[in-house]
């Protein structure tokens, strides 16, 4: 049995973890994989920090391509094989929901509404890559292909077709990334995240007390936070950014190679 009480204690995500749990324990007992549904990034973040010193069990993460923000875990006992980074080891399908949006443009929202319109919970849905004029692509589980076919129909007032295609013909954009560099009397979060998204020191405090800026996915309250090397700082609405490298300078300062993610 898994220590329930302790790795859900202040837990910011009680329930998924808890789900999450049932699915361990049920993995543990009958030595097979089990999956998850669809998680958020920092639900993610929070079960594999809280799982991964558990010895007997195993937990992967995959979403369909490398950048994909809401994936699915497989757990397993350590002793069984567990297929990781490539989409065998966690059922996953991609479909493609095609239209002509030239007069009538939808967004992501849009795409994912329908999708929920049809009756599909969100936890069964993936990440939603937006084609333009031509519709959308969308992960899902498996075993919402068909339905999906037969039942998605309309996204705003276009029709639309779906159709199953491999994970392999996703068409990925690649991110738009800025590089940025620059020299910290410290690692406080508050000046780290200021010069990382170009915002004044006061602001981003006024950010960071309103709860609005995560760290790791977990929301950072105290401006005087340290971060560290591979640290994500997350600001509702105005991306991401990560900590890659901090090397100290003969001052005594920090200078830190950050990059930021628009």
């Amino acid at each position: 049995m898994l220590p329930r009480v302790d790795l859900l204690k202040g837990a910011e995500y009680r329930e998924t973890l808890a789900r999450i749990l049932d699915l361990g324990e049920q993995a543990l007992k009958t030595w097979q994989v089990v999956w998850s549904d669809f998680l958020s990034p920092p639900e993610v973040a929070e079960v594999q920090s809280r799982l991964h010193n558990l010895a007997e069990l195993q937990v992967v993460a995959w979403g369909g391509y490398a950048q994909a923000e809401r994936q699915r875990l497989a757990l397993a006992r350590s002793e069984v094989s567990l297929k990781v980074e490539g989409a065998e080891g966690i059922p996953l399908a991609a479909v493609q929901i095609q239209g002509n949006f030239l007069f009538d443009p939808a967004t992501h929202r849009d795409f994912l509404g329908a999708l929920l319109g049809a009756g599909i919970a969100r936890e069964k849905v993936g990440d939603i890559l937006v084609l333009g004029d031509t519709g959308a692509q969308a992960i899902v589980v498996p075993e919402l292909v068909d339905y999906l076919s037969l039942n998605l129909t309309q996204v705003r007032s276009v029709p639309v077709k779906v159709s199953p295609i491999p994970l392999n013909q996703l068409k990925v954009q690649p991110p738009r990334v800025k590089s940025i560099t620059s020299v910290e009397a410290s690692l406080r979060l508050d000046a780290v995240a200021s010069a990382g998204f170009g915002l004044s020191r006061s602001k981003m405090v006024e950010e960071i007390q309103r709860g609005e800026v995560r760290v790791n996915w977990k929301p950072i309250t105290q401006a005087s936070y340290t971060v560290a090397p591979q640290d994500w700082i997350a600001i509702r609405g105005r991306g991401r950014l990560q900590i890659e490298e901090v090397a100290e300078t003969k001052k005594g300062r920090f200078r830190i190679q950050m990059k930021r993610y628009l």
